[in-house]
């Protein structure tokens, strides 16, 4: 197995591409170890000393390392977890988690406004942020603003919130007249 990685806008963050799907639907988040629980995958590069966050996605995982952690010292061991984890056989995610992206249907008023605004994310932003090694993810829409959640290599980043403000939030105003201002929101 070769497993290729990429830096992401955010250097605390590296993205790993082992060559095959990690998740067939949604993403998966685990910014602490506490919440690896759910992923046999994730507490694997966990057990990595300086791994501080773990974000899987369609074909990448996305890891987040420790302030006091050089990539040069844990980037072997990362490559190492993914790599052990596959050929263990073992699953990405225990039989009973889910992977989150898809979306609850919202009701009332601005339903078909919110419908709209998801429409714009799975297909212009979800895709950019992935390739960042990163999801973003809606959390409601109230009085105009539209209440968005980073992931991965974009929680944290230095430019996310210039990604929300510049480019998020034009988009959103170009197309939907509705949306006035863009927010970002904690898990």
């Amino acid at each position: 197995m070769f497993i290729q990685t990429e830096s992401t806008p955010n250097p605390a963050t590296l993205k790993f591409l082992p060559g095959q799907t990690i998740l067939e639907a949604g993403t998966a988040d685990f910014p602490t170890i506490e919440t690896s629980g759910k992923s046999p995958l994730a507490a694997r590069i966990f057990a990595v000393d300086g791994t501080a966050g773990v974000f899987l996605g369609n074909d990448f995982v996305t890891v987040t390392k420790a302030e006091a952690v050089e990539w040069d010292h844990i980037k072997p061991a990362v490559l190492g977890a993914i790599m052990e984890h596959f050929q263990s056989g073992q699953p990405v995610m225990a039989s009973d988690a889910e992977a989150s992206g898809g979306h609850a249907v919202h009701e009332g008023p601005d339903g078909e406004i919110v419908g709209q605004i998801k429409e714009l994310l799975d297909t212009r932003v979800r895709p950019a942020v992935a390739q960042d090694g990163g999801d973003i993810t809606f959390h409601g829409f109230e009085r105009g603003i539209v209440y968005l959640h980073m992931q991965g290599a974009c929680a944290g980043c230095p430019s996310s919130t210039l990604t929300l403000k510049m480019g998020i939030e034009n988009l959103l105003r170009h197309y939907i007249p509705e949306v006035v201002e863009v927010r970002p929101v904690a898990a």
